[in-house]
């Protein structure tokens, strides 16, 4: 049946509810609920006539709905009376109805006005829960010609890219340069990464040989051994190998940082001469053979042996039962000729405690020596350009020389010696050469993690998704949902970047005083930043939507490759426990040092904290300018650290003053320990934040960077807003009010944040993602 509407053939009463009628069918299905409510107000009108009621019930028949035609036509039909509403018109559903009538009318001079009309269509509305201007707004929009209407232009920035740019690049831009050059060209393309492991094993062989020829394995070793002495510079090219490929990253890692490294820092003179240019050049493939599978990350208790026997003056390396075996070790299962092994060393019936010992495990041509066993991990979630093992060792001898001796030695008769009296001591400074590691993954990790927000990023700012009716489509970045899952994880890049550059020049600076801080806070940053990474790349992956699950857009390669970041270096909620630990031997030794004089100050400054930052109002105070005040966020992420220190010591000491014994009472409470840990980290990134900010020469780049400033610290107190609420920092109205801030944060955050991926400086061959080279 086809209902030809005519206004001038047609009743105005009709006419009056057709944009009512059309907006009920326009999802194809009239409810039997919409039809009883349309009826009984329509049987309620008194101004209609029966035959007006019949026409309205006609067209409301599920029976006999209107054809795409019938509704098409109705649409233009509004559509053009639209054109005779006064400018400015509410044009509400009533509006159209109204104007409608009136033109059906045949005295023109007649006008069209019921108010009984009006209150039953308002009533119909309400039941059927229609938002009438919406409704109205969409019947009556004209199509776009996308090809006449231009698109928005993305907002402009407040700083020029380039100086923010150099900025984060600090020092070794040159470095930085020939790096991304390198790995710009053709021969490290993406199209070179197979999904078949052996074949892609020897593609990053052959790319970090490529590296080794550029003198950039070698850039940390001693000058009189082919290198540049300068472990700045191997952070550099490590960070920036991060933007490429991970395979790569780690690959380069445990040739040159691993195992070099471990020969650097833990050998001699002799060690470095006869090993490290060839480990430089990767003339020596090597491997770094710690972890085992019995054991993991408690290094300590690991079970391969290295007995001296001073008849032969060798050290015999046992794997003592199946399950002692070196477990995932880089290089092993295909490339690696020589490994350094961690094992007990063992000399005169006393077992000293873990030593590291050169150990070749095959010749020149590949082939495995006699005693060793290699057996290849197989495929892994990611990392499969990277050819993991696992090694037993069955009576396999090395010389004495063999022992890696810069902190401890044997003789000919087999006499132990050791600048370092105390085991625990000469143990942890023998694994702190192991920090340069944890300073380094992380950094590669937030290195991936820019490249993913840089994909998402101008993606969202590319992609055109919905939109007013009948305007232009916007861009996804400009809605705010988008804006709170990206924004944050931008601020949190930047403030990762200016810590990972503290903490790098700390490790560079190191002393023997500081070492075991620094080895606690690089443990922790490691922790938190791999962290950052996995979710960073997750969230990037998700606001892509189906085009970020596409290979080639590349968060397949990002995601799965660095989820391992998160336990490797060390297992993140172990790091965890350490940095803990270490801030609990602080606390401790700041009491045991204090007098009386600097004990009535602490707490003084307790009863101060309390006046400033706990009195109602401070917890109420809602001001912008106030919320987004620096010193006070450093204050409460401050204040949360030291009160978890006190508690968590308070904890302790209950349980031990009841007799428990220490490492119960950890167990006990570890995971105050843990949040206790993150507290002290989240503190030392906003602080090296805020310090970057207020060293920074260029002026112009200030606003920016305070905006992700303001927006990292507001993100970490509203993440922890139910410590703050407990503990009397926060009232619910300033809670509520943060959670509005972060929103006003995000969206000034967004009008700069496609200038400040491109301040990454990731060219477009490294970065890769068509999506995000307006290329998909």
């Amino acid at each position: 049946m086809k209902y030809l509407i005519q206004p001038e053939k047609t009743s105005p009463g009709v006419l009056f509810f057709l944009p009512l009628i059309y907006v009920a069918w326009s999802d194809s299905i009239l409810t039997p609920t919409e039809i009883q409510i349309i009826k009984q107000k329509i049987a309620e009108q008194d101004w209609l006539s029966s035959e007006e009621k019949q026409l309205v019930h006609s067209l409301i028949n599920p029976q006999q709905p209107p054809s795409i035609a019938d509704l098409r036509q109705w649409k233009k039909l509004l559509k053009d009376i639209n054109g005779h509403l006064p400018p400015h018109s509410q044009q509400t559903l009533a509006d159209l109805g109204l104007q409608l009538a009136r033109v059906g009318l045949t005295d023109h001079n007649q006008s069209y006005k019921n108010e009984s009309a009006v209150k039953a269509l308002r009533e119909i509305e309400l039941n059927l829960g229609i938002l009438s201007k919406e409704a109205a707004k969409q019947m009556i929009a004209q199509k776009r010609d996308s090809l006449a209407v231009p698109l928005p232009q993305e907002p402009t920035s407040s700083f020029e890219i380039r100086k923010m740019q150099n900025l984060l690049s600090g020092d070794n831009q040159g470095l930085r340069k020939k790096i991304k050059t390198l790995l710009s060209d053709p021969v490290f393309g993406y199209d070179q990464v197979s999904p078949v492991k052996e074949v892609f094993r020897e593609t990053v062989l052959r790319w970090c040989k490529i590296l080794a020829n550029q003198g950039w394995g070698s850039l940390a070793y001693p000058e009189y051994a082919g290198g540049a002495d300068s472990m700045e510079q191997y952070i550099v090219v490590f960070e920036e190998l991060g933007y490429h490929n991970a395979s790569l990253a780690i690959k380069f890692g445990v040739q040159f940082g691993l195992f070099g490294g471990s020969i650097q820092g833990l050998g001699t003179e002799y060690h470095h001469r006869t090993y490290l240019p060839k480990a430089g050049s990767l003339e020596l493939p090597g491997c770094f053979a710690m972890t085992e599978a019995g054991h993991g990350s408690n290094v300590k208790d690991l079970e391969t042996t290295a007995i001296f026997d001073p008849k032969t003056d060798e050290f015999i390396i046992q794997t003592p039962h199946h399950h002692a075996h070196k477990e995932y070790i880089g290089n092993a299962a295909v490339h690696g000729q020589l490994a350094t092994v961690f094992a007990q060393l063992i000399t005169q019936d006393e077992n000293y405690g873990v030593h590291a010992f050169l150990v070749p495990i095959r010749d020149e041509e590949g082939n495995i020596l006699p005693g060793v066993r290699i057996e290849d991990s197989g495929e892994k979630l990611g990392l499969n350009g990277v050819d993991n093992g696992r090694i037993w060792f069955d009576q396999v001898r090395v010389p004495r020389r063999n022992l890696l001796n810069r902190f401890a030695d044997v003789s000919e008769s087999g006499e132990y010696s050791s600048p370092i009296n105390s085991d625990g001591r000469r143990f942890f400074t023998m694994l702190g050469t192991l920090v340069g590691g944890r300073v380094c993954v992380p950094m590669a990790g937030l290195s991936s993690a820019k490249v993913a927000l840089t994909i998402a990023i101008k993606y969202a700012s590319q992609r055109r998704q919905f939109g007013p009716e009948g305007e232009p489509e916007v861009p996804i970045l400009n809605y705010r949902s988008h804006q709170k899952r990206l924004m944050p994880l931008l601020a949190n890049a930047y403030a990762l970047h200016f810590a990972h550059k503290y903490m790098a020049k700390r490790f560079l600076n190191r002393t023997e005083d500081d070492a075991r801080e620094i080895e606690a806070l690089a443990a922790g940053l490691k922790a938190v930043s791999t962290w950052n990474t996995t979710a960073t790349i997750q969230e990037c992956r998700e606001a892509c939507g189906g085009n970020g699950y596409l290979a080639v857009n590349r968060f397949a390669d990002l995601k799965a490759d660095t989820e391992i970041y998160t336990t490797f270096e060390g297992d993140n909620t172990v790091l965890m426990q350490l940095v803990a630990k270490g801030r609990l031997s602080e606390f401790r030794q700041e009491f045991s040092s204090m007098n009386f004089f600097s004990m009535i100050y602490y707490l003084a400054s307790q009863a101060t904290k309390m006046l400033t930052e706990q009195n109602p109002i401070v917890i109420r105070n809602t001001n912008p300018e106030h919320l987004r005040d620096t010193e006070w966020h450093l204050n409460m992420f401050r204040n949360r650290e030291q009160d978890m220190v006190v508690s968590v010591a308070q904890r302790l000491k209950k349980r031990i003053d009841k007799g428990m014994d220490s490492y119960s009472a950890f167990i006990e409470v570890q995971n105050h320990l843990i949040n206790m840990a993150h507290a002290y980290i989240d503190r030392i990134i906003l602080e090296q934040f805020v310090k970057a900010i207020g060293e920074c020469s260029q002026e112009s780049l200030k606003p920016a960077l305070e905006r992700l400033c303001h927006l990292y610290a507001l993100v970490n107190i509203e993440d922890n807003f139910g410590w703050f609420l407990e503990n009397d920092y926060l009232a619910g109205s300033k809670s509520k009010a943060i959670r509005k801030e972060v929103e006003k944060l995000c969206l000034e955050v967004r009008q700069e944040a496609v200038a400040l991926v491109d301040a990454f400086g990731i060219p477009d061959q490294i970065l890769g993602a068509p999506i995000a080279l307006n290329l998909g």
